[in-house]
C-alpha cells in the first residue's frame, strides 16, 4: 500500500509536470489572444475612407479575434510609400493605397490600369473587379512581392483639379504647381496636362497652398472637403481624371501569420465594408460639394474631352500588357 501510494505521487507529479508543460505549448493557441493589428490612414478622420476603417474595425473588434486600432489623418505616418514598407517588413499594419503607388512601388505595372486616366469610370464594376481573372492574378503578383492586398473595392471618389484659377482646358494648367500622385502615371498626367506635378504629403496642402510652394492639388471631393482645401482654394475644376479606389494592403508575413479562419473574416469583413460604402462616397462627392459651395468654393463644370485626348499617348508609356484595357473590359462585361 505505501509502495501504491508513492508511485501514485510520482506519477501524479510526472502528469501535473506533463500537464503544465503541454498547456504552456498550446496557451497561444488555445487562450484565445486577439491578434492585435494597426489601420493607418492618411485621410481626415472625417472622410469615408477614414470611417470605412473605423467600421472594419468596430466588426472584426466585435468577433473577438481582433484588437484593432485605428489612426486616421497621417497620426502613425503621413507618408503612404513609408507605412506599406513598414507593412513589407513585417509590421502589423494595414494600409489603405492606392494602384497607382502600389503597382509601380511593387513592379506589378499591369494593376496600374486601374487608375489609368479614364479608364474606369463607374464604381458599381468595383465588386465584380475580384472576381476577375486578372484580378486574381494581381493578388498573386503581389504576394510574389510580399503583400497581401486583401480588397480593392473601395471607392474614394473621381479626383478632380482644385485650383485658384478656373481650369477648362488642358492648356489653363500650364505652369502651375499642382499637389499629386508621385508615380509614373501622377507623373505622366503631367507631363501630358502640362503642369510642374510636385508630391507633397497630402497633409500639408493646406499649408502649401498658403505658403504658395503649391499652386493647389488633384484630390477627389471627400478628401477637399475633410483637408477643408475650399478655404484656401477657390476652383473645383471637375475634371473627373481618375477614378480613385483605395488598395487595402498588409505584409503577406503578417497575414500569413493568421489562422486560415481569422484571414478569411479579415478579407471578407473588408471586402463587405468597402462595398457598403460605395454608394455612400458617392453621395457624398454630391453633398460635399454642394456644401462647399455654400461656403464660396466655385464648382466648375468642365468639358472633359479635351483632358481625355490631351493623355492618350501615356497609355503606351505605361508597361501595360498588349490588350490589357480591351482584357479588363471583356471580364468586366463592358
Amino acid at each position: 500500500m505505501k509502495c501504491f501510494k508513492k508511485i501514485s505521487v510520482v506519477s501524479l507529479g510526472l502528469l501535473l509536470t506533463a500537464g503544465i508543460f503541454f498547456a504552456g505549448c498550446s496557451s497561444k493557441s488555445a487562450s484565445g489572444e486577439k491578434i492585435k493589428v494597426r489601420f493607418a490612414g492618411t485621410e481626415a478622420d472625417n472622410t469615408p475612407q477614414s470611417q470605412m476603417l473605423h467600421e472594419v474595425a468596430k466588426r472584426l473588434n466585435a468577433s473577438g479575434k481582433f484588437e484593432v486600432e485605428v489612426f486616421t489623418a497621417g497620426s502613425l505616418s503621413s507618408d503612404t510609400d513609408d507605412m506599406v514598407t513598414q507593412a513589407l517588413q513585417g509590421s502589423n499594419i494595414v494600409v489603405p493605397s492606392d494602384p497607382g503607388r502600389i503597382s509601380s512601388n511593387q513592379k506589378v505595372p499591369d494593376f496600374g490600369i486601374l487608375m489609368a486616366p479614364y479608364v474606369l469610370k463607374d464604381y458599381k464594376l468595383l465588386d465584380k473587379l475580384l472576381d476577375t481573372p486578372l484580378y486574381k492574378q494581381w493578388e498573386q503578383d503581389f504576394e510574389k512581392a510580399g503583400l497581401k492586398l486583401i480588397t480593392n473595392n473601395f471607392y474614394n471618389g473621381m479626383r478632380n483639379f482644385i485650383t485658384n484659377v478656373p481650369i477648362n482646358t488642358p492648356a489653363d494648367l500650364k505652369g502651375l504647381r499642382i499637389r499629386g500622385f508621385g508615380n509614373n502615371i501622377g507623373n505622366g498626367l503631367a507631363k501630358y496636362l502640362g503642369y510642374a506635378q510636385t508630391s507633397i504629403p497630402a497633409t500639408d496642402i493646406y499649408t502649401g497652398v498658403q505658403s504658395k510652394t503649391i499652386d493647389g492639388t488633384e484630390i477627389q471631393t471627400p478628401a477637399l472637403y475633410g483637408y477643408r482645401l475650399y478655404e484656401v482654394l477657390a476652383y473645383a475644376n471637375l475634371t473627373e481624371h481618375y477614378m480613385l479606389t483605395s488598395s487595402i494592403v498588409c505584409g503577406l508575413e503578417f497575414f500569413n501569420s493568421m489562422p486560415a479562419d481569422a484571414q478569411a473574416l479579415f478579407v471578407s469583413t473588408f471586402r463587405t465594408v468597402c462595398s457598403e460604402y460605395q454608394g455612400k462616397v458617392a453621395e457624398s462627392e454630391v453633398n460635399d460639394l454642394a456644401d462647399m459651395e455654400k461656403k464660396g468654393l466655385k464648382v466648375n463644370r468642365v468639358d472633359k474631352t479635351p483632358f481625355e485626348k490631351a493623355v492618350q499617348p501615356l497609355y503606351n508609356e505605361l508597361g501595360f500588357s498588349p490588350g490589357l484595357k480591351d482584357k479588363l473590359f471583356t471580364q468586366l462585361g463592358i
